[in-house]
């Protein structure tokens, strides 16, 4: 009987769920550590833009964030920024809507 590597196996299958857990994305928010001018700040926003399902993208130069939303593979926008340089993954997952209005209205009805 041959010998199995489980180890090969393993891996190819973390692989696999990480690729299916980052699917569909809402939100990520990426530190791009190479974006610290206007020039790079541009590259990021062109590269993320390219891909299939981003929305919105907001780039920050003082933090060095770029957050991009959309129904989006989160693993290729990492790979897509990768070209323009180092990229670090801060936060990945559903969009967070303001709901300030909604409080204020609730905050109103429970004072009458």
């Amino acid at each position: 009987m041959a010998q199995v590597n489980f180890s090969f196996f393993t891996f190819m299958l973390m692989l696999l769920l990480l690729r299916f857990m980052f699917t569909v994305v809402a939100e990520g928010v990426l530190k791009v550590l190479t974006m610290t001018d206007e020039k790079t700040k541009k590259k990021a926003i062109e590269a993320a833009a390219d891909i299939y399902g981003v929305d919105s993208i907001a780039a920050d130069l003082e933090e060095q964030k770029l957050t991009v939303v959309g129904q989006m593979d989160a693993v290729a926008v990492v790979k897509r920024l990768k070209k323009v340089g180092k990229v670090d993954i801060v936060s990945v997952g559903p969009a967070v809507e303001e709901k300030k209005e909604e409080k204020k209205e609730e905050a109103k009805e429970d004072k009458q």
